[in-house]
């Protein structure tokens, strides 16, 4: 379930998620405090939890049998594109090699032979043919030959890391094995998943292909030092999640996140004339969240209300308020339906100047 975390934006949001100050003066004596939602623009942040991936990571199989020879890279070791990393016993295919090569040049010298005759009409054309298609047939046994030689080095397919190398010298391994694996961490993917509401709200504000950017926090709950994009959205829902598949990329160029870290994705959600309410305003009856409101008669009606958002102290109106409507503030539990109070009408400024700032 994603987590989400009001960004405080200017002074006035503050005073709402906080507690009451030691110098809060209290309404007098039989009176009820009251206030009006405050109406501002805000912002929060969505949270997802991320998997974290190398922009390149592959896993490294030897394609030749035979036996390890040398090992030339330690595990965790940062190594260049084309640097040999591992060598298998060379000397069997070495030696096919030289003995293809040798039928190559065999079959060569009877095609120039071949020519020569046919040149002079002594031989048919049919039979320079078959000379030259087995001269191909030879010269194309000494490239595979060759090929397989240079099998017997393994080296890396680009800059990255070394995995853990599972295999000594003098180990016997089949064509296929996996010998180790290489990972470009310079850049990392982190994957999240977003609801099908998220994904929503999202394609709304990134309607001319706009890229939100993303901080990363990392396990230890501090933010990677790098900010990073969001790049793509895969193609479908998962069904048994309702759920789609994002990527952010981030630079990394200090090699701190490794392929296959988790962390979690944080996104700055921006909202227009956001209505906020103290939660203390609140009360539940079945499952249902309710505030009162006060009519021209100073009589308590409660009125269900739907929330956009959420935190511990602080509530984001979607709907059944209005900036104008006068709620209970205090005593909440204390009062029922159609109770007519006397008040006293604390403006949303004076209840910003009397909260102070709880971090979340």
């Amino acid at each position: 379930m994603n987590k989400t975390i009001l960004l405080i934006t200017t002074v006035a949001l503050s005073g709402f998620i906080s507690c009451k100050s030691k110098k809060e003066e209290k309404p007098e004596e039989g009176k009820y405090a009251v206030t009006s939602p405050l109406l501002m623009d805000t912002s929060f942040t969505k949270e997802y939890v991320a998997q974290i991936q190398s922009v390149q990571n592959v896993e490294i199989h030897a394609l030749v049998k035979g036996y390890i020879e040398t090992i030339n890279v330690d595990e965790g070791q940062q190594v260049k594109a084309g640097q040999i990393l591992l060598t298998i016993m060379p000397k069997e295919y070495q030696a096919e090699s030289a003995k293809a090569k040798a039928e190559a040049r065999t079959c060569e010298i009877e095609l120039q032979n071949v020519k020569t005759l046919a040149d002079k009409n002594i031989v048919s054309n049919a039979e320079l043919a078959i000379a030259q298609a087995k001269f191909d047939e030879a010269k194309a046994e000494a490239a595979r030959a060759e090929l397989f030689v240079s099998f017997t080095e393994i080296r890396a397919p680009f800059d990255g890391v070394i995995d853990r190398i599972h295999f000594k010298v003098g180990s016997l391994i089949d064509e296929g094995t996996l010998l180790t694996t290489i990972s470009n961490n310079r850049e990392v993917y982190a994957y999240y998943n977003v609801s099908e509401v998220d994904y929503l709200d999202y394609r709304a504000r990134n309607k001319n292909n706009k890229k939100d950017s993303a901080t990363l926090l990392l396990a230890n709950n501090q933010p990677h030092l790098y900010k990073g994009d969001i790049e793509t959205v895969e193609g479908e829902f998962d069904n048994s999640t309702g759920t789609i598949a994002f990527r952010a990329k981030f630079p990394n160029p200090d090699l701190l996140l490794k392929h296959g870290e988790t962390g979690k994705i944080q996104i700055t959600v921006p909202i227009k004339n956001a209505l906020l309410i103290p939660q203390k305003a609140t009360f539940e009856i079945q499952d249902k969240i309710y505030v009162y409101v006060l009519d021209q008669n100073n009589e308590l009606k409660a009125k269900s209300i739907s929330i956009k958002e959420r935190l511990s102290n602080i509530y984001v109106i979607e709907s059944g308020l209005e900036a104008t409507d006068k709620i209970l503030l205090e005593g909440v539990q204390s009062v029922k339906e159609d109770d007519k109070i006397q008040t006293e009408f604390i403006p949303s400024k004076q209840v910003v100047e009397r909260l102070q700032l709880i971090k979340q």
